[in-house]
């Protein structure tokens, strides 16, 4: 059974940027440089056919390429911080091709999903961060990062069925344009 989500993957230049922020952070775990990536909807443990119906949906998308724009760092989890990403900008064509993906996934009879979404590369899951570790990083690193890319495609990827699920493969790419 796969767990599959919906995303954009990051150009090498744009990861190796970001890569240059790794480190510096107590009880930090950093993803991968090669599994940075945005999600666009999280789908879940699904079976073969229902990911092979997922696939056939997806590439229903017609959406002119997205401006991506990477502008800072955050951490989710306030007092108890679990997760530091690099902020994505929330541009109109970013948040048309995540509100499609959703429609999509819908109207194959997946729940909605129940998170607002924010767009966001994770660089590193957290555990036992203290709340001023944290601040003292981003503090350190408050210009950072800044970079910009197109998606000219979209992808379903799986993962591990783990907590924190990498290696991320490409299962089926759809172009934008």
């Amino acid at each position: 059974m796969p767990r599959l989500f919906v995303g954009l993957e990051l150009p090498e230049n744009v990861a190796n940027a970001l890569a240059m922020l790794r480190g510096g952070l107590p009880g930090a775990r950093w993803v991968d440089p090669s599994d940075y990536h945005l999600t666009l909807r999280f789908i879940g443990d699904i079976d073969r056919r229902a990911a092979r119906e997922i696939e056939d949906e997806l590439a229903d998308i017609g959406h002119e390429p997205v401006p991506v724009s990477v502008i800072g760092l955050g951490v989710f989890g306030g007092d108890k911080p679990h997760t530091l990403y690099a902020q994505v900008a929330p541009g109109r064509a970013l948040l048309e091709l995540q509100a499609e993906s959703e429609r999509c996934l819908r109207r194959l009879g997946l729940k909605p999903e129940p998170r607002k979404f924010t767009p966001h590369v994770t660089l590193a899951r957290l555990r036992a961060t203290s709340v001023l570790d944290v601040a003292d990083y981003l503090a350190a690193n408050a210009p950072n990062p800044r970079a910009e890319f197109q998606a000219e495609r979209f992808a379903l990827f799986s993962a591990r069925e783990t907590f924190g699920g990498g290696p991320y493969i490409v299962e089926a790419a759809y172009p934008l344009h």
